[in-house]
């Protein structure tokens, strides 16, 4: 099995963060214009409001998630168990980790947790 490179995969989980962190502050932007719309009369828009609220709400939910899954992998690059699978301890392949930096499981075990 191939052996990891590190720093391959911290620079990419280090992207990945600095992208989610510049994401949700995008969409907190936004939620916060949407929370400020108060002259809406019409039925229609404050429906359309309300479903781009939600629509914002589950993204910046998703990213959120997401964001720690990339610390998470950080710290594991840290602590020195990064590519180890949580459950089995077996090494993660490293064609996931490409796929998914920030993986916690191998195969076997991710399709378990699902």
């Amino acid at each position: 099995m191939e052996t990891l490179n590190y720093k391959e995969f911290e620079e990419r989980l280090l992207e990945m963060k600095k992208k989610l962190e510049s994401n949700i502050a995008r969409l907190k932007d936004e939620m916060e214009a949407i929370a400020r719309e108060d002259e809406i009369d019409d039925l229609e828009d404050m429906a359309a409001l309300s479903s781009d609220s939600m629509h914002h709400s589950a993204l910046l939910k998703q990213q959120q998630h997401e964001l720690e899954e990339v610390n998470h992998a950080l710290s594991k690059i840290k602590n020195g168990t990064y590519g180890i699978c949580e459950k089995s301890g077996d090494r993660i392949d490293p064609e996931r980790l490409r796929v998914e930096p920030h993986a916690r499981y191998c195969m076997k075990h991710a399709k378990e947790a699902q």
